[in-house]
């Protein structure tokens, strides 16, 4: 008489459509994390990025890799040396970045603050953007293709046409936010309607953009130039964003829409039922649709919205600094305004500061490279391990030893001996408990 072998269900295959949902509520998690990161975690996570940087400086300096050689001899040379490289270092990034006290007149003094701002514009902008994805549980990698949407159709409205001063402004800027706010629709209706993930649909359009852009370029009736170089024409005078300190400084008015911008996120997610909608399906899509929240509505509108921010960075950037558009108008700047966003925890203050931080560094390494021979890439460094360790709070709270944010302790892990016994008896009599346990389980099994 052969034994009958319990029926054991099987375990169904996930299917794409469940993976896809788990995926996105593991999305959904991780951006509520680093929207209630504490502000201490991003300070540390600050001074552990100029740590970083500071090994790297070291470790590439002629003058203390000499002194390296003969560190047994006279250790004292290698700690002075690496002092002085690494104050000269960050020194030169500070005066490229605030204020340089050893230029020579006044006005040159002020100038790299000056710098840091008009680096800050597009970042801040974008970033603006990017944040309102993030806190409304999307992630927005697109913002690089909405800014050269947004550049591309403010440049032609600035040189194709012949407008008064302010309205001819007003008009390249409210092009720039439609191209990108066009740009970003594409990405929210394709995930309203069909689902579509927009983390794969804005890349895909990121490169839709960028090939787009090298097309019109090449077309004489876009660039309205009469040569073959891939640059348009610039724009008008009227269609500039007008500077603020004269002609010795680049320093535009479009700072003034950055801060203004910020205003209008902080109201928009904090105070407006729009914004209750854009938070609620942030934290949970399933309960903001039970109640009553149209959930398609509001993921198109996040984009939509995002991108016209972004659109309007990339405006900014090319109406007040660059005044033709070319191939690589938008430079890195939408990737940076995913780390801003990320640095700021997706808050409007905070990725206004965030902006102004990744334009000084911007801003300072270009100094510190010429004055000390520092490569400009350590700032990239910089900004990397920043946004790492952002990412992974718990990292941070392991190399500074602090608490859970519920307050309770971190957790130990108890040595083994070398024989490979247990570190202490109440391991060994829990391993004895769990073990008597399934013996038991084993025998009213067998019974059965």
């Amino acid at each position: 008489m052969s034994e009958k072998k319990p029926d054991t269900p099987e375990t169904p295959a996930t299917s794409p459509g469940g993976a896809l949902k788990e995926a996105e509520s593991r999305l959904h998690y991780a951006l509520r994390q680093l929207s209630q990161a504490s502000w201490v975690i991003t300070v540390l996570a600050i001074v552990v990025a100029l740590v970083v940087g500071a090994v790297l400086i070291l470790a590439t300096n002629p003058q203390v890799q000499a002194t390296a050689g003969y560190f047994f001899a006279r250790p004292g040379d290698f700690f002075l040396t690496s002092f002085e490289v690494i104050r000269d270092a960050y020194s030169a990034l500070f005066r490229g970045a605030v204020y340089d006290w050893q230029a020579a007149t006044g006005q040159r003094s002020i100038r790299p603050i000056t710098e840091t701002l008009v680096n800050a514009v597009p970042l801040i902008l974008a970033g603006l953007g990017i944040a309102i994805g993030f806190r409304s549980g999307m992630l927005n990698i697109g913002g690089q293709g909405q800014m050269i949407l947004g550049a591309t159709f403010g440049a032609f409205i600035g040189y194709a046409f012949s407008l008064p001063l302010g309205a001819h402004l007003l008009l390249a800027l409210l092009g720039g936010v439609l191209g990108g706010a066009i740009w970003g629709g594409i990405a929210g209706v394709l995930k309203a309607k069909t689902g579509a993930n927009e983390v794969i649909v804005t890349i895909m359009l990121n490169n839709i953009a960028l090939y787009l852009l090298a097309w019109l370029l090449r077309q004489q009736w876009f660039v309205q130039t009469g040569s073959n170089q891939p640059i348009t024409a610039p724009v008008d005078e009227s269609a500039r964003l007008f500077g603020l300190l004269g002609s010795g400084f680049r320093l535009h008015a479009g700072i003034f829409i950055a801060i203004a911008a910020t205003v209008f996120v902080w109201w928009l997610l904090e105070r407006s039922t729009l914004g209750f909608e854009f938070r609620a399906i942030g934290e949970n899509p399933e309960a903001a649709r039970t109640a009553g929240i149209n959930v398609p509505k509001a993921t198109a509108l996040v984009l939509i919205i995002g991108g016209a921010l972004c659109g309007l960075g990339g405006a900014a950037h090319l109406l007040g600094t660059e005044y033709r558009l070319a191939a690589g108008i938008a430079g890195t700047l939408g990737f940076d305004a995913i780390t801003v966003a990320l640095l700021g925890r997706s808050r409007p203050l905070g990725t206004f500061l965030a902006g102004l931080l990744f334009g000084g560094l911007r801003a300072g390494g270009v100094l510190m490279q010429t004055q000390t021979g520092t490569p400009v890439d350590i700032v990239l460094v910089l900004q990397s391990v920043i946004v790492l360790l952002i990412a992974a709070p718990p990292l941070v709270r392991a190399i500074f030893f602090l608490p859970n944010p519920d307050g309770s302790p971190r957790r130990k892990r108890r040595r083994r001996s070398k024989n490979g016994e247990a570190g202490s008896d109440g391991q060994r009599e829990l391993a004895e408990s769990r073990g008597g346990s399934a013996a038991g389980a084993n025998t009213r099994e067998v019974t059965s």
